[in-house]
């Protein structure tokens, strides 16, 4: 008897259990930043040198106006004045240009210094997130829709990338610009400057933030209508002949104009709150440059201020108010981008329901004999689907078991997989509780050919190699020959490198069993599962793979989920399944001569046969079974 032995890499901790639990109630915007901050703050000091930089670019544009400032003062020339001519502030000038370059070049190296920081946060999160899903149990996958779960992930590392876009390159660097030109005003002039300047920015946020609060009704609004107009025409335009057929075109024309007609209406709402928005905007800036040129006027005629007093004032709110501008854009993209991370963050607090223990111990494989010990399980609590199962596989031999459909076959290999937990009882392999051991270490010991073998949409070199993804192309080419599948491939124009199309579309029922096997023969596990490997094959096909897979099954440990019984008769051991129940056991010889469920059901796919109906309702006794036990 061959020995085995399998390891496996700890599985990665649950990151729901390091940063935050799902638990359903309503998440603020900050929580959600908060998710955010461990990933960024990784690399703090290449944060900490972007943010010096930014300081220093705004240092830099403060400094512009300032010796635009002294260059009007010095400028002051009288007509004729020709000997003033030769004393031109030639470092003003230099020192005026220097300024504004340096501005540029700091930003840049903000940006340059930044964006590893954003893709690498990107990309940790996407890879946590992915892993994440695929430790989720096969509950939590079958009550998904993938395309949704996809697109959630696609718009969360595209929030990350907007949120810190806009907050690091437009709202921080406003702030910090806001904070130096009230400092400014402060320690240059008098107090009323700076206070003018408060209250204007602080007005100018509130009714910012206040009406596009009110009007992202509106804009939702027109989207939702938008969106339904689009589908109500394609799902017309799809539907072409039939509207030919019924003489619709009117009525559908109807139909979509009632749509057109409420997207006007929601989007000439939406353009004129805009439009209230930018006027309020407009008008608050208009006051303050008001407030503050008067004031500077007033030191200009008194003799405390000079003509470039008043250049640099102005300057300085010009240059305040420009990116505020963007401020209700920036506001409503911010929150749509904090919404999109906080259902990426919430589908990563998503809570493991089959779980390894703590510091859970790799599977020692020293025989592979399995132990189902009186298991129960429902995948709802009112619906039972086995019932005080009990039966032991002994290392190295083969057990069968069958029933009708909806007995519970295939629910007994999702446990032995552990995609879900046995509600009572408990299944061991050589004596250790798989609830005990990583469930890594527990799958590389189990190989399956299912029922119907779903390929990746990629060559068959792949799909083969998908077994042990580390194994040479020698042993690659070693596993399709003993599956019977390398003449095959070997004719195909691309040979191994022949892509098999989505789902193996471009490959029959009996070539992606072939590769199943293939897969599974290089994988080489100990334990073996066959899920109703040939019940979607014609006679010929399936004799010719069943032979393969008793091949596959020598010295292994095997459980055979039956559905044709003549694929059975040769198991050390047959179990009949009923309502979760095993009802029968033993070899076939035995149970034929008891002349029970396994009997009647022998003479019944035996009479279907011999009536020339291999496919009959009767005979495919148990078809659907593996849809039908979830």
């Amino acid at each position: 008897m061959r020995r085995y032995s399998t390891t496996a890499e700890p599985a990665p901790a649950d990151p729901a259990n390091t940063l935050f639990h799902n638990t359903g109630a309503p998440r603020s915007d900050w929580q959600t930043v908060r998710n955010l901050l461990p990933y960024v703050w990784h690399y703090k000091w290449r944060v900490m040198l972007a943010l010096t930089c930014l300081v220093a670019a705004k240092v830099a544009n403060l400094g512009v106006p300032v010796l635009m400032k002294k260059l009007v003062d010095s400028m002051n020339i009288g007509p004729g004045d020709t000997a003033a001519l030769l004393v031109v502030p030639v470092g003003l000038i230099v020192a005026y240009g220097v300024l504004r370059l340096s501005g540029t070049l700091f930003t840049e190296l903000r940006e340059i210094l930044f964006s590893k920081v954003t893709q690498s946060a990107v990309r940790e999160i996407a890879l946590q997130v992915f892993r994440h899903l695929h430790a989720l149990s096969l509950r939590f996958h079958l009550e998904r829709q993938t395309g949704g779960m996809s697109r959630d992930i696609e718009r969360g590392t595209r929030g990350i990338q907007s949120l810190i876009s806009y907050s690091l390159y437009s709202i921080l660097p406003t702030l910090v610009e806001m904070s130096l030109v009230i400092g400014f005003f402060v320690v240059r002039y008098d107090i009323w400057f700076a206070a003018i300047t408060t209250c204007a920015l602080v007005g100018y946020i509130v009714f910012t933030i206040v009406v596009t609060e009110w009007r992202t009704h509106f804009r939702r609004k027109m989207n939702e209508l938008d969106s339904r107009a689009n589908q109500k025409a394609i799902d017309s335009l799809l539907n072409f002949e039939t509207v030919k057929y019924f003489g619709n075109e009117e009525y559908e024309a109807r139909r979509y104009d009632e749509n057109l007609r409420t997207y006007r209406t929601a989007a000439i709402r939406s353009q004129n709150s805009l439009s209230f928005l930018n006027f309020g905007q407009q008008a608050i800036i208009a006051v303050g440059l008001i407030l503050i040129l008067w004031r500077a006027t007033v030191g200009v005629a008194a003799g405390k201020l000079t003509l470039g007093d008043l250049v640099l004032v102005n300057t300085l709110m010009i240059q305040l108010y420009i990116p505020l501008n963007f401020l209700g854009v920036i506001y409503r993209e911010i929150k749509q981008a904090t919404t999109d991370m906080d259902r990426m963050f919430v589908l990563l607090g998503t809570n493991m329901e089959v779980a390894d223990a703590p510091d859970a111990p790799a599977l020692q494989v020293t025989g592979a004999e399995v132990r189902f010990r009186h298991v129960g399980f429902g995948y709802e609590n009112n619906r039972v689907i086995l019932n005080d199962v009990d039966f032991t596989i002994a290392a190295g031999t083969t057990t069968a078991v069958v029933g009708h459909s909806g007995s519970g076959k295939s629910t007994l290999a999702r446990l032995l997989f552990r995609f879900y937990d046995a509600s009572s009882g408990g299944i061991e392999i050589d004596g250790q509780d798989i609830r005990s051991i990583r469930q890594a270490s527990l799958r590389a010991s189990i190989g399956i050919v299912p029922q119907d073998t779903v390929l990746f949409n990629d060559s068959i070199y792949y799909n083969i190699a998908y077994g042990r993804p580390e194994a040479t192309r020698d042993e690659v080419i070693d596993a399709a020959r003993a599956a019977q599948i390398d003449s095959f491939i070997r004719e195909l124009p691309q040979g191994y490198d022949t892509p098999v199309g989505e789902r193996g579309l471009k490959l029959s029922g009996g070539e992606k069993q072939r590769v199943a096997i293939a897969r599974t023969l290089l994988k080489n596990p100990p334990i073996l599962v066959f899920d109703e490997a040939t019940s979607a094959l014609d006679s010929r096909t399936e004799q010719a793979i069943q032979a393969e897979l008793m091949r596959l099954a020598q010295n292994r440990t095997t459980l055979l989920i039956a559905h044709r019984l003549s694929t059975v008769v040769h198991a050390d051991q047959i179990l009949v399944m009923d309502h979760g129940r095993i009802i029968e056991r033993g070899t076939h010889a035995a149970l034929m001569r008891a002349n029970g469920r396994y009997a009647e059901m022998w003479q019944i796919q035996a009479r279907s046969a011999a009536e020339g109906a291999p496919h009959s309702d009767a005979l495919a006794i148990d078809v659907g079974d593996a849809t039908q036990d979830a």
